[in-house]
């Protein structure tokens, strides 16, 4: 058999079953090998960072990689953003990525470029294959690779002659390495640390943030006195009725700040010390207090909920966690805010649900009117790099067919991979997404004055405005096959997402916020 043949069927055999992909001539060897290996499911994207960003919602929701398929370092390099968005949440992928022919290299054709290179960027792992014969074993190590703790990124570098060239064999799977467990000293240190009774923040993230670990937490809390806290942008978390009420680290440098104040150990299970998303003008890199001694329960992918649960033996051995109750908002009236938008959601968000979460500044009120809703799993902007919201979307529904995907998703950032949305209709998946329409980069506008730039803000705030011409969602959408409407109220919303919920396949709602300035 051909490199690309083995490549795929080596990929499956280690369960790598899904590949989204954006393909060109130097990887058509591979997708002519897909009607050889019908257990490979392949998602067509129409760009790349919608496929880098599908294999990352995919892997966050299956617990397993997904595979992409990119054409050349120019691809690649378009899909970059939602690269480094996955690195940030330790996502495991692999990162397929075609390249000339080995004896076309050396002419120094139009789309050459060090891949390499790029790749070491955002990848824990980096391999070309230089010969058929290696690939399938080169393709099973990129999957261990990936899969081991903590998630990385594999990117295989596969020549396009490595993919026509017969000779190569199918590869068994290669081990993975399973997250490691925390010493019992490192346990016992911060079950001392928590005995002192000074005051502790217990801070979670990564596999800290599921049902397990959450509850775990729950109890040390309640029988030490800590307080509980997240990261602010947890790649997955469980939510809802029956688990405690977890608090985020605030987003913007002042108020996380004052989260934080008076904090004399904090303690990390999951997750690593934070830091602000940007510097500012007199204010420090990082909301940790002057005072405050930081303290490793768990590193990032070491096993935090086993780390946690024998935490709270110790600690906290018959303590009865604080939990929320079942709750929901009542549906709000009139205009169309973004408090009034997450209380539709919280009103309406059905069971098991998947919340897709780049609102950005109009996820006001978003965690606290959904907080004692039906069980749901929710992902988060974790790099920070705007426009994964559409394409992770996609990827959780692939990984999970029989549950519902909510979309709410920022105007501007949904631009960025707006194209996800023909994916989303070509696949007939079961994903409503809600466009937070007010106009503007609004994040943007905040972050102006937080840096202090001056100046008379007319030519500034043309570049911040999305007006002249408005963006047209239902348009956008109805155009590449996602049925859409507009929502101007509450009410409206409701109608609308309500609808949505009970029809198959995606939808999309304008739901048109108060404009800017």
């Amino acid at each position: 058999m051909n490199g690309a043949q083995a490549l795929i069927r080596t990929l499956v055999g280690a369960g790598v079953d899904v590949c989204f992909a954006n393909p060109g001539t130097s990887e058509m060897h591979f997708v002519a090998a897909l009607d050889d290996v019908p257990e490979m499911r392949a998602v067509l994207t129409l760009f790349e960072g919608v496929a880098t960003g599908a294999a990352d919602g995919y892997a966050r929701m299956a617990g397993r990689p997904a595979a992409t398929l990119l054409h050349l370092g120019p691809g690649m390099g378009n899909g970059l953003a939602n690269l480094h968005n996955a690195r940030r949440a330790r996502t495991p992928m692999v990162n397929v990525v075609g390249d000339h022919a080995r004896s076309h290299k050396r002419l120094d054709a139009p789309l050459e470029s060090d891949i390499d290179a790029l790749a070491g960027t955002f990848s824990g792992w980096v391999r070309r294959s230089l010969s058929p014969a290696d690939v399938a074993a080169d393709a099973a190590v990129a999957v261990a690779a990936a899969a081991s703790s903590p998630g990385s990124i594999a990117t295989l570098i596969l020549p396009a002659d490595v993919s026509w060239e017969d000779g190569a064999d199918v590869a068994a799977p290669v081990r993975v390495r399973p997250a490691p467990r925390v010493p019992s000293s490192v346990v016992d240190d911060v079950a001392a640390v928590l005995s002192s009774g000074e005051p502790a923040v217990l801070f979670l993230g990564g596999d800290a943030m599921g049902e397990e670990g959450q509850l775990a937490a729950a109890r040390v809390a309640a029988g030490t006195g800590a307080r509980l806290m997240s990261e602010t942008f947890p790649a997955r978390a469980a939510r809802g009725a029956g688990l405690p009420d977890l608090t985020r680290l605030p987003y913007p440098p002042e108020m996380a700040l004052a989260a934080l104040a008076g904090t004399r150990h904090l303690l990390l299970a999951g997750a690593e010390a934070p830091v602000h998303f940007f510097g500012y003008p007199g204010l420090p890199g990082h909301p940790v207090p002057d005072g405050c001694t930081v303290h490793v329960l768990s590193a990032p992918g070491e096993d935090a909920v086993t780390a946690l649960r024998d935490l709270a033996q110790r600690a906290a051995a018959d303590a009865e966690p604080e939990l929320l109750e079942a709750s929901r908002p009542e549906l709000p009236t009139g205009e169309l805010t973004p408090r009034a938008m997450a209380a539709v959601i919280g009103a309406l968000l059905p069971e098991r649900a998947i919340v897709v979460d780049e609102a950005l500044t109009s996820g006001v009120g978003l965690m606290e009117l959904t907080s004692g809703s039906p069980r749901h799993d929710w992902l988060a902007l974790t790099g920070g790099a705007i426009g994964d919201g559409l394409p992770m979307a996609l990827g959780a529904a692939v990984a999970c067919p029989d549950r519902p995907v909510i979309g709410i998703q920022a105007d501007g950032s949904a631009m960025y991979t707006i194209s996800a949305l023909w994916s989303h209709a070509r696949e007939q998946l079961d994903i409503t997404t809600i466009v937070c329409d007010n106009g503007s980069y609004a994040i943007l506008e905040h972050e102006l004055s937080r840096v202090g730039a001056q100046g008379d803000g007319k030519r500034a705030a043309r570049l911040l405005d999305l007006g002249g011409p408005g963006l047209d969602f239902v348009a956008i959408a109805s155009g590449m096959g996602v049925p859409a409407t507009r929502a101007t109220t509450a009410e409206e919303l409701a109608d609308q997402l309500g609808r949505a919920l009970v029809e198959p396949g995606p939808h999309l709602i304008d739901a048109v916020l108060p404009r800017r300035g």
